[in-house]
């Protein structure tokens, strides 16, 4: 499956279409390729890790007492370190990050997750090489 984002449910956007159509062109013209005997070099590509899902905070009723804080809102991807502002509560105190290293949030506040409890989703980042690979055909 191809998830190009983000985009509003029930909305259609014609840039979204065209990033999903490039990606799906893209596999299926490295599987023609691939399955005409083409060797592919080694490569080394960035990519996020999910790591763990956030929730908001929330009261002992299990109600939501904050917010995204306002610098973290369309922030998907951007790296979040210790102390930055993470939530914003009700009564407008801020409540920060605290980790031991830089995180990559996605997701941040999509409404989809709210009935799954999840403010945004913490991604590392890491590196990932692959071995030359060729058709054995």
């Amino acid at each position: 499956g191809v998830e190009v984002g983000p985009q509003p449910q029930g909305v259609v956007r014609a840039d979204i279409l065209d990033k999903m159509r490039k990606i799906v062109k893209h596999g299926l013209d490295f599987v023609q390729l691939f399955n005409e005997g083409k060797e592919f070099p080694p490569c080394t590509i960035e990519v996020f890790k999910i790591m763990e899902k956030v929730d908001y905070p929330r009261n002992k009723n299990d109600e939501v007492i904050a917010i995204i804080h306002p610098k973290l809102q369309d922030q998907d991807w951007q790296p979040l370190n210790n102390g930055d502002p993470l939530f914003l509560t009700l009564d407008g105190e801020v409540i920060a990050y605290k980790g031991d290293c830089t995180v990559y949030p996605t997701f941040i506040n999509e409404a989809a997750y709210y009935e799954k409890k999840q403010a945004f989703v913490k991604t590392v980042k890491m590196k990932l090489t692959a071995k030359h690979i060729r058709s054995s055909v």
